[in-house]
């Protein structure tokens, strides 16, 4: 996918993006790929291929956001979805979360760069920085490769009461049946499943939004090891 491309994909998405915007954009890949030949944040490192699978996927689900929201994104990494989100909605204020210091060190060196004023960046292991910031955001969302009931028992605690969790995986037909038990246990339920294919290359993307109805018990989420020992279940 290149630019013109990218922008012919926003305009079927109904993303309206500034001259500014896509000159941030265009900065930011340009410092992926600098910083990437010396400090590993990502294998995709062509152009066209960042256009694409980091920063059009990051905008599939921008139309889940609404302005003036606080938005959490967990496991970041060089800033996807999150970074990217920041970029097009300056009316919403966005937290980066990380546990990787030299992903964290870039999106600091990256915003260095652009200025945004509505992002902040938190190098913590997530299940140490939620228990610190319960029912707080109203968005939480997370394009990280774990299991997804690893991620709920991770992100649900973090929503307000009403909030949304915005899963971006790939094909996890299996993985979503075993996970149902662990949201419900945690206070949410699954709103909406959004299959989508990826322009051009056609892989699968599943877009999964998980709504926070009731009060996490807090003894969740439980530290990283646990959690992948022994996923909740009734």
């Amino acid at each position: 996918m290149n630019k013109q491309e990218f922008l012919n994909a926003l305009k079927k998405m109904a993303i309206n993006i500034t001259e500014e915007q896509l000159n941030s954009l265009e900065t930011y890949k340009n410092l992926l790929i600098e910083y990437n030949k010396h400090t590993n944040l990502t294998a995709i490192k062509d152009e066209e291929s960042i256009f694409l699978k980091h920063f059009y996927d990051s905008l599939t689900i921008n139309k889940y956001l609404k302005n003036n929201e606080l938005v959490l994104d967990i496991g970041t990494g060089a800033g996807f979805p999150g970074m990217v989100l920041a970029i097009i909605n300056p009316n919403i204020n966005f937290v980066l979360l990380d546990s990787n210091n030299k992903k964290i060190k870039f999106l600091e060196y990256l915003n260095n760069n652009l200025n945004l004023k509505n992002v902040t960046f938190v190098n913590q292991r997530a299940e140490d920085y939620v228990h610190g910031n319960r029912e707080k955001f109203d968005i939480v969302t997370s394009r990280a490769v774990a299991d997804l009931r690893i991620l709920s028992e991770l992100s649900l605690p973090a929503l307000k009461i009403g909030g949304l969790f915005v899963a971006m995986k790939g094909d996890i037909s299996e993985e979503l049946n075993n996970s149902r038990e662990t949201i419900n246990i945690l206070g949410g339920s699954i709103q909406k499943i959004e299959k989508i294919l990826l322009p051009f290359e056609n892989s699968n993307r599943t877009i999964i939004t998980i709504s926070h109805n009731f009060k996490t018990n807090e003894l969740y989420p439980r530290s990283y090891d646990k959690i992948l020992k022994k996923p909740l279940k009734k």
